[in-house]
C-alpha cells in the first residue's frame, strides 16, 4: 500500500505546554509537537466533529495508526523549520518559549493554599519579537484513508492546560504533497509504513527505538516515552500504556539506515 506525505504548516493561536519533566515548581515544555500528542488532537477532533464514528476514541485512534503516520511538529516564524541544534537551548528558549506562574486558593482563609504555587512553561504563539509561530510537519497518508483528517486540522488542540484555552492550532495553508522530510530526508513510500532515508552523522527528528523491536545504534540521550490514552468518552486520558525506551529527538547515528515511521510517530529500524 502507497503513501502520500504532506507538508502541514499549522498557526499557534494560544500558548501550548508539552510535558517533558517537572523540576521543582516548574513544569517543563517540549520544544516540539511529539506524535502521541498529534495522534491524540486528530482522534480527539475527529471522534467529536464526526458522528458516522460513532463516538469510538479507541477504534478511531486505531485507525489513525494505521491509515495516517506523523513526523515531529518544531515550531517555526517562517514557512520552513531552523532545526535548532540542542546545543543552542537558550537560544531557542529566548524565541519561543515563555511561561505562566499560578497557585490554588484557599477561600475560607482569603489565602493561597500552602505548596501550590507552580510555573508551567510553554512554547509562546508570538516570538519575543513579535512574530507569529508556526508549527511544522508532516503527514502521510495511506492510499484509500476516508479519515477526515484534513478537516480536523482546522482546529486542533493538543499538549496540556486544554481547560484554559491552551494548545490550539489551525491549518495555516492547505496541505502539500511533498517527496522529502523537512527537506533533508529522502522518503519511501510504496511499503506498509513511510520510511525515511537518513545519511551518515544525520539527525534523529523523533522519538527512535533503543531498546526491543525496531532499535537502532546512535548517539544521543535514552529517555522512556509514555502517553496517557482515551478509550471511550468517560474516561480520557485513564489508559497509560507501557513506556517505550527511546533515543530522544537530536541524537546522531554513524551511518546511513533507513527508518520506518511506526505508531505515534515512533521511528524504528526499518
Amino acid at each position: 500500500m502507497s503513501w502520500q506525505a504532506y507538508k502541514i504548516v499549522l498557526h499557534l493561536r494560544s500558548p501550548m505546554h508539552m510535558g517533558r519533566a517537572k523540576l521543582g515548581n516548574l513544569q517543563v515544555t517540549r520544544p516540539y509537537v511529539h506524535g502521541k500528542a498529534l495522534w491524540g488532537a486528530l482522534t480527539a477532533r475527529m471522534t467529536r466533529d464526526t458522528p458516522s464514528l460513532n463516538n469510538d476514541y479507541r477504534e478511531v485512534g486505531r485507525r489513525v495508526n494505521r491509515e495516517l503516520a506523523f513526523s515531529y511538529f518544531y515550531p517555526t516564524t517562517g514557512s520552513d523549520v531552523e532545526l535548532w541544534s540542542w546545543d543552542d537551548a537558550e537560544r531557542f528558549a529566548w524565541h519561543f518559549l515563555g511561561s505562566y506562574a499560578s497557585t490554588a486558593l484557599n477561600y475560607r482563609q482569603n489565602s493561597a493554599e500552602e505548596g501550590s504555587l507552580h510555573e508551567t512553561e510553554f512554547i509562546a504563539p508570538t516570538t519575543r519579537e513579535g512574530k507569529s509561530v508556526y508549527l511544522l510537519g508532516y503527514i502521510f497518508e495511506q492510499g484509500g484513508c476516508a479519515l477526515p483528517w484534513k478537516d480536523a486540522l482546522l482546529r486542533l488542540q493538543m499538549g496540556g492546560e486544554r481547560t484554559y484555552g491552551w494548545g490550539r492550532g489551525t491549518l495555516y495553508q492547505e496541505p502539500l504533497p511533498v517527496s522529502t522530510l523537512f527537506g533533508r530526508y529522502d522518503l519511501e513510500l510504496d511499503g506498509g509504513r513511510p520510511v525515511v532515508s537518513i545519511e551518515k552523522n544525520g539527525v534523529l527528528l523523533a522519538h527512535t527505538r533503543a531498546h526491543g523491536e525496531g532499535a537502532i545504534l546512535a548517539n544521543g540521550r535514552v529517555v522512556p516515552l509514555v502517553g496517557r490514552e482515551t478509550h471511550s468518552a468517560n474516561k480520557h486520558g485513564r489508559h497509560v500504556p507501557k513506556a517505550a525506551i527511546c533515543w530522544e529527538p537530536g541524537g546522531t547515528v554513524d551511518e546511513e539506515m533507513s527508518i520506518q515511521i511506526s505508531d505515534y510517530g515512533i521511528w524504528k529500524a526499518a
